[in-house]
Order: C-alpha cells, then sequence, then structure tokens
C-alpha cells in the first residue's frame, strides 16, 4: 500500500491546507475536554504544517448532531481552547463550516496560522458527501490532508470527497496508523490472541470471522459476550445482548470452537450507578433482573494465562464498564496483564484507549493505540477504507 504523504508535497509555505483531523473527544460536565489523546495524536502533521509556512484549516467533527440543529455542547469550542492551549498560540475558531465569513478569514490567514471549522457533520451534506457541498468545501484550499484514521471507513465529503477536488495526501497519523496496523493482515507473531469488549457484536463479526483461520484465541467479554452466553443458552437476565445475532455468534462459535473462549463468571448488579451493589456469580446462573457489567477474577485470570502466553494480542473493547469502579475490575486486569507482558501490543478503540489511560498505564507499554474504533476494525477485515482509497499513489 503506497500512499501520497506530506513528503511528496513540493511546496507548502503561504498554501492553503485543509487538514481532515479527528478532533472528536470526550467533553465532560464542565465543558473541558477529558481525554484529548486524539488532540494530541494529529499535533506532528500540524507543527510540520506551520514549520512549512502552509496555513492551516482545520476540520472535524464532535458526537452526531442532528443536520442544521447543532446543539451547543456540540460546538468545536472546547476543543479549539484546548488545541490552543497544547500549541501555546491562539487559535481561529469559526462559527460555520460554509459562507463568506469563513472565506474571509482564510483570505486573511498569514503562514503558520492555524483556523478551525465548525462541527462538519452539522451539515448533513457531509454524510451524503453530496458534490455541491465538496465543492464549496474545496473552494476554501488549495491542498487536503487527511489525518483522521478514526473516520477513514466513511465515504463523506471531508474523509475522501475533498480527494476528488484537491490534491491530497496522508498525515502523518494516518501513515503512522496504517504502517502498524497492515503488518497484522499478513504475517504477525504466533500465538495471535484477540480480545474483544465492547457493546455490539455486529462491529466485530467481519474482524472475527477474517481472523478465525488466522487467531489461535479469541477473549471475549463485554456486551457482545452476553450475546454469545445467551446463543449456548445461557439466562443473562436482563444484560445487553443482540438477541437477533444468536445465528451469529453460534457460527462464530461452532466454527472457532476451543479457540473462542468467554466469561466463565461474571459480575452482576440490578441497577448501573456508582452505588449498584455487585457480586459475581458463574455465568450459569445469571437469573431475574441481574445484568451483566464486567467478567469475574477467574475469567480474568483465565484470559491473562492466554495472554501471557501469546506473542501478538489486538484488543478492542473493554470487557466491562469501566467507568464504574465496581465493574472495572476485568478491564484493569488485562489491561495490567498486557503492559507487563513481552509482546506486540495493538489496542484500538476510544472507549479502550480511555480505560488505559484512566488506569494510568503509560501509553509507552502498548506497541501501538489506534485512535480508531470502527476504522481498525473494518481495516483489519481486510478492507480498502474509502479514506485511505483516495490517499493511494497511482
Amino acid at each position: 500500500m503506497k500512499l501520497r504523504t506530506l513528503a511528496d508535497i513540493a511546496e507548502l509555505e503561504g498554501k492553503k491546507v485543509l487538514v481532515r483531523v479527528d478532533f472528536n473527544v470526550p467533553i465532560n460536565k464542565k465543558g473541558e475536554v477529558q481525554d484529548d489523546t486524539r488532540i494530541r495524536a494529529a499535533i506532528p502533521t500540524i507543527e510540520h504544517l506551520r514549520e512549512k509556512g502552509a496555513k492551516i484549516i482545520l476540520i472535524s467533527h464532535l458526537g452526531r448532531p442532528s443536520a442544521g440543529e447543532l446543539e451547543e455542547h456540540l460546538r468545536l469550542n472546547h476543543v479549539a481552547h484546548r488545541l490552543s492551549e497544547i500549541l501555546a498560540m491562539p487559535i481561529k475558531k469559526m462559527d460555520t463550516v460554509l459562507g463568506e465569513k469563513v472565506k474571509n478569514c482564510i483570505k486573511e490567514m498569514k503562514n503558520g496560522e492555524i483556523v478551525i471549522l465548525e462541527n462538519i457533520r452539522s451539515h448533513s451534506e457531509e454524510r451524503k458527501c453530496e458534490d455541491w457541498f465538496v465543492e464549496e468545501l474545496s473552494e476554501l484550499g488549495e491542498i487536503f490532508i487527511s489525518d483522521a484514521f478514526g473516520t477513514a471507513h466513511r465515504h463523506h465529503a471531508s474523509t475522501c470527497g475533498l480527494a476528488d477536488k484537491l490534491p491530497a495526501y496522508a498525515g502523518l497519523l494516518m501513515e503512522k496508523e496504517i504502517a502498524a496496523l497492515s503488518p497484522l493482515l499478513k504475517e504477525c507473531e504466533k500465538p495471535l490472541t484477540m480480545i474483544f469488549g465492547g457493546a455490539k457484536i455486529d462491529t466485530k463479526i467481519g474482524v472475527i470471522k477474517n481472523f478465525l483461520d488466522k487467531a489461535d484465541h479469541f477473549l471475549i467479554g463485554g456486551g457482545i459476550a452476553n450475546t454469545f452466553l445467551y446463543a449456548q443458552g445461557h439466562d443473562v437476565g436482563t444484560s445487553l445482548c443482540e438477541e437477533d445475532k444468536k445465528e451469529t455468534a453460534l457460527e462464530i462459535l461452532e466454527k472457532g470452537g476451543a479457540k473462542v473462549l468467554l466469561p466463565s463468571d461474571v459480575v452482576v448488579a440490578t441497577e448501573i450507578s456508582t452505588t449498584a451493589e455487585a457480586q459475581t456469580v458463574s455465568a450459569e446462573e445469571v437469573s431475574g433482573e441481574m445484568k451483566i457489567l464486567d467478567i469475574g477474577a477467574n475469567s480474568a485470570e483465565e484470559f491473562c494465562e492466554i495472554i501471557k502466553k501469546s506473542k501478538t494480542i489486538i484488543w478492542n473493547g473493554p470487557v466491562g464498564l469501566y467507568e464504574f469502579p465496581q465493574f472495572g475490575n476485568g478491564t484493569k486486569i488485562i489491561a495490567e496483564c498486557i503492559a507487563t507482558h513481552e509482546c506486540t501490543s495493538i489496542l484500538g478503540g476510544g472507549d479502550t484507549s480511555d480505560a488505559v489511560k484512566r488506569l494510568g498505564i503509560p501509553k509507552e507499554k502498548f506497541t501501538h493505540i489506534s485512535t480508531g474504533g470502527g476504522a481498525a476494525i473494518e481495516f483489519l477485515e481486510g478492507k480498502t477504507l474509502p479514506g485511505i482509497k483516495c490517499l493511494l499513489a497511482n
């Protein structure tokens, strides 16, 4: 896979550069950026452009605003403020994406300055990749750089549409992500263990099936484990469960056989709150109003025994509701086990990254923490993502 990269751009000084970044970060109730990992991940590309004297116009989304009904908490004001703090320089934040005000602001930019447009998903035309919208957006710049790996699986105006209108290149983060994940599609050191958590099985189906013949172990936790347990005939109480995915889960269990390990014990409660009373029961003892909210200590230990024998580990999704202390022990045990084990470790998904950060484990303890969840999963399925395809060299 040969990309057009920053190194291929002959001249940047004075050029208006549209940069698609992924600043979809959590904002707390105080209006502060709770986790700036994704913002910091884009800094190398931004600094490179500044050093080369480019005029930088940043494009990002935040959350999922309804078209034309952008709520205040989904504006990029707090994101722009945090970026300004990190770079120790003023950032001009626009209140819109298009229009004369935006054009005039860009026209007055000096080399090395940064402008960030309003939440791109406030326009329904972004998701539909409508040509008129792409055309008007492209008129704001002369070069397009995509550094948003986390949105590379989306066929949107700002992820791939702009590449049809402007010279398009991969940013340093995009380049780094692809370089880290690509080897896993070919040969990787065995045993290979894949750990899946999170809420929904349908987002993981493709990659699990793609690796059934390649991986040695699949460790399943989180909400998706409930669907597998349900498929096996276990009562899962009032737990999150995708009953309509029963046949899919059974197919994976049949083909995977002993490779697929489900929790043998689970942590349950009858409510989700900071004061909820948690108890550990066998996976076969769940009933009534019980909700499965974490894997049990025995399951965590069983998972760790496999992790310790693995040479390559891919982890996507926490194995419990880690935001609550009483339901975060399984994720904590697994994260610490991987961090202290000598292996190639690839972590994907915002929740996985957030969980590790909350635990205070240095990111250097892992080989690579991807900024993309869905994008990383689809990439590992072997798909050519639209946001990457448009950056490939001819």
